[in-house]
């Protein structure tokens, strides 16, 4: 199993733990949370369901059904609601002969895709609720995992209950996509020869989803498997932005709405911004959808360092659907072969590789030799100077000293000439003067290929290559 040795230890605790263990696994479409649990305990369960993609109550019923005639009910019939489908459940997994996990001899319940079980006006929550409480919370040798890719209705329904389930769950885990170092070991396990730069490019377009990785034909280079993948007729891609936010979210155009809104916002937008747009409605349901996304992994949320307190920045981050939102929603690239080499393909390259750093912060900290300073990860941009300064990363360290990050996609070394020497020292100083900050001021150069050595270079105190991002992060 490539990368996710964190996560299984996780899953190796729960297994030979000596009380009951209920575990929450969520985290956003296609990054694997299935595959993880069914290669760990290798398909060994004691009994495994999943939820019926838009499916009404009497379809996941019937569902649940078969998966427990599978497993040894004999009752063929279909519950006539969750509390008899969750009864059924229990007798089943009291029987002498239900399959167990051969190193703990525990009995493993696997129930995939919960949140599409819960449908409108059905007693799923309830039964469930009663399930775990007056069986499983008392069965010493039950693993129960739930998993989805609703991450909201996890967190919303199960890791913040406040009925039922409170204080409940034993364990919650959130995976999260590929490292750039976890992304080549997949593709070198797939075949797939890149290049470190066409790996980074690769994370650019797929981020560090592995469904999408797996897509990769080892004999086509990266460009060529981008045209089949997403701009032919029948390309198995091309309609994923859409399928995936209907799938994870009800009411999907919401998130859509926000998530074009920021697309066209490299700094990310306030929520105020959001909303004086138009198109996105204030209220509790537009905290909801930010929070969801952001549990998801499409946004960050990240403060400006001189306004800290008072406002808060939203930045769609996702390189799925920031190249989907660029290139294809609008029709306006056809081959992604006829469009590399130009100078927008080298826009959105400079503009992503952003990205890429920004999802390699603990990564960027290790190579700083930081990674066990506290810090924290903010933006800024000039309030009051003409011309103004932007920073888009600071790492701002407990041990006074602050790293202004620079992020540069060159294929050759990068230059720094008279011009942008200029203009990074006046960054700088804009930025001392401005927040009034005390905290020594370290110019921290992260690009592609490195720094050239000139007359002036001197103003950098830290160099990072792509190389950096590739780190094995250790904590």
């Amino acid at each position: 199993m490539i990368g996710r040795e964190e996560e299984i230890k996780i899953l190796e605790a729960l297994l030979y733990s000596n009380r009951p263990e209920f575990l929450a696994l969520y985290g956003r479409r296609r990054v694997g949370k299935t595959y993880l649990v069914r290669e760990f305990f290798n398909n060994t369960f004691s009994f495994y369901a999943t939820g019926v993609q838009k499916g009404d109550r009497k379809q996941q019923l019937r569902a649940f059904k078969e998966a427990l005639v599978k497993y040894g009910d004999e009752n063929k019939t279909i519950p006539k609601d969750w509390f008899e489908a969750f009864s059924r459940l229990e007798a089943l997994l009291g029987k002498e002969e239900i399959v167990r996990d051969f190193r703990s001899n525990k009995r493993i319940v696997f129930l995939d895709e919960l949140p599409w079980m819960d449908t409108a006006k059905s007693d799923f929550k309830s039964a469930f609720d009663h399930f775990w409480n007056t069986f499983g919370s008392a069965e010493k040798d039950l693993l129960l995992i739930i998993c989805g890719s609703a991450t909201s209705w996890i967190i919303n329904n199960i890791v913040k209950d406040t009925g039922g389930f409170y204080n409940r769950l034993t364990r919650q885990m959130r995976l999260m996509p590929f490292t750039l170092r976890e992304c080549e070991q997949l593709l070198q396990s797939n075949g797939v020869h890149y290049t470190r730069k066409q790996i980074v490019e690769s994370y650019m377009v797929f981020g560090g989803v592995p469904y999408y990785l797996n897509y990769l034909d080892p004999g086509k280079s990266l460009a060529q498997n981008i045209d089949l993948l997403f701009f032919r007729e029948n390309s198995p891609l091309k309609y994923e932005f859409g399928q995936m936010f209907h799938a994870l979210f009800h009411n999907s155009d919401k998130y859509l709405n926000i998530i074009r809104e920021l697309s066209g916002k490299k700094s990310g937008l306030t929520r105020k911004e959001l909303i004086e747009s138009g198109k996105v409605s204030d209220g509790k349901e537009l905290t909801k959808c930010l929070e969801d996304l952001e549990q998801c992994g499409f946004i960050r949320k990240y403060h400006d360092f001189s306004t800290r307190a008072k406002s808060v920045h939203f930045q769609l981050i996702d390189p799925m659907c920031l190249f989907y939102l660029a290139f294809i929603e609008n029709g306006k690239v056809g081959s992604w072969m006829d469009h590399i080499n130009t100078s927008a393909y080298y826009a959105w390259c400079g503009l992503s590789f952003e990205k890429v750093c920004l999802l390699h912060i603990e990564q960027i900290k290790q190579r700083l030799g930081i990674a066990g300073v506290s810090s924290n990860e903010l933006s800024w941009s000039s309030k009051k100077t003409k011309p103004g300064a932007q920073i888009d990363l600071l790492i701002d360290r407990k041990d006074d000293i602050i790293n202004i990050c620079e992020m540069k996609f060159s294929e050759e070394m990068f230059i720094i000439d008279a011009n942008y020497e200029e203009s990074l020292i006046h960054k700088v100083e804009t930025f001392r003067k401005e927040t009034g900050t005390r905290k020594a001021l370290w110019l921290t150069m992260i690009t592609f290929s490195g720094v050239a050595n000139n007359e002036h270079k001197h103003i950098v105190i830290n160099e990072l290559t792509a190389d950096d991002l590739f780190a094995i992060y250790t904590g």
